[in-house]
């Protein structure tokens, strides 16, 4: 089994973790608490922190980026118009899912 070396493990981790609904809740009320959970680069930290689809879809599978930004509450015209502002590569990347 091979890892994609742009794929960010914990990042992935964390998305991954938050699809049950008391993960997603937690997380919401609780950010940092659930964040220091994962050993994330300060720079992937940040751009949880600052919801940066851009920068989050270049490290996550995109079924996760999508996911992950539902569970805390994102509306799919917030996430959709935010992912037609990254680099044509991810927002084709996010598009096949």
């Amino acid at each position: 089994m091979t890892t994609d070396p742009k794929r960010d493990y914990w990042l992935s981790k964390l998305f991954f973790d938050l699809q049950t609904n008391a993960a997603a809740e937690e997380f919401r009320m609780d950010r940092e608490r659930v964040l220091d959970r994962y050993p994330l680069k300060p720079e992937v930290r940040l751009a949880v922190v600052r919801e940066d689809v851009a920068t989050l879809a270049r490290l996550v599978n995109p079924y996760l980026l999508r996911f992950y930004f539902f569970a805390i509450g994102k509306s799919e015209e917030w996430f959709l118009e935010r992912i037609r502002k990254t680099a044509p590569d991810v927002r084709d990347e996010v598009a096949r899912g």
